[in-house]
């Protein structure tokens, strides 16, 4: 009878731990997929990684595993554009200063493709004006952007001579973005939940002269969850 329950526990155990992801677990090439969390004052947000930018994917793995962004800000914040974290001087930072001068000591090779663009809730590589377009190893920003409408965006497609395609039309007279940015920054994820949160972040009060740094500091900590 004993040895009966251990068994009926274990096997409980094992179910429980063993329950399925929220989110699909592969691509559709069957690669693993990897998701963070990123955690805020204001809201979490859960982040997909993109296995077609595997350096960018993970680079930002290995820190937060290492725990690099926890205690960080978002430290700029610009309605109807984006919002930059990951520079180490927002750590305990006093307020009345402008932050994101600290950088890593090294950068990650561009990963720009055609098909990754800045539809509201992407994850990109912040950067210098380096001619390679390399990406700062730890700053990084999340679109919000804004809807186009269709004349707004075929203008804009054709004041840049580019053509947009049918998903990246759809996104960016939907959910919006800045495609200003395509094709100059690299796309390594997107948020699947919380994109409530970057509204909120995006549309709180700002100091302009503080390089747009939040009237109220919005901290961060980023973990893997798978």
């Amino acid at each position: 009878m004993k040895k009966s329950l251990l068994v009926i526990s274990a096997i409980a155990l094992f179910l429980f731990g063993c329950k399925s992801f929220k989110y699909p677990t592969k691509d559709e090439l069957g690669q693993p997929l990897h998701y963070i969390q990123i955690s805020t004052n204001y809201g979490n947000m859960v982040v997909k990684l993109y296995n077609e930018t595997p350096k960018h994917r993970d680079n930002m793995m290995a820190l937060a595993k290492k725990h690099y962004y926890d205690s960080t800000m978002f430290f700029r914040v610009i309605q109807g554009f984006m919002m930059q974290g990951g520079s180490c001087d927002t750590r305990n930072a006093p307020s009345g200063v402008a932050l994101g001068n600290c950088d890593s000591t090294y950068t990650v090779p561009a990963e720009i493709m055609p098909t990754l663009y800045h539809k509201k809730g992407t994850i990109c590589a912040a950067r210098d004006n380096n001619p390679a377009k390399a990406s700062s190893g730890t700053q990084f920003y999340i679109s919000q952007g804004r809807v186009f409408t269709p004349t707004e965006l075929r203008a804009f497609a054709t004041s840049r001579n580019i053509t947009f395609t049918d998903a990246q039309t759809k996104a960016y007279t939907t959910v919006g973005g800045i495609p200003q940015l395509d094709g100059n920054y690299t796309v390594y994820g997107e948020v699947i939940e919380g994109l409530n949160v970057i509204d909120s972040i995006c549309n709180s009060p700002t100091v302009q002269y503080l390089n747009d740094r939040p009237l109220r500091d919005v901290k961060m900590a980023i973990k893997v969850l798978r």
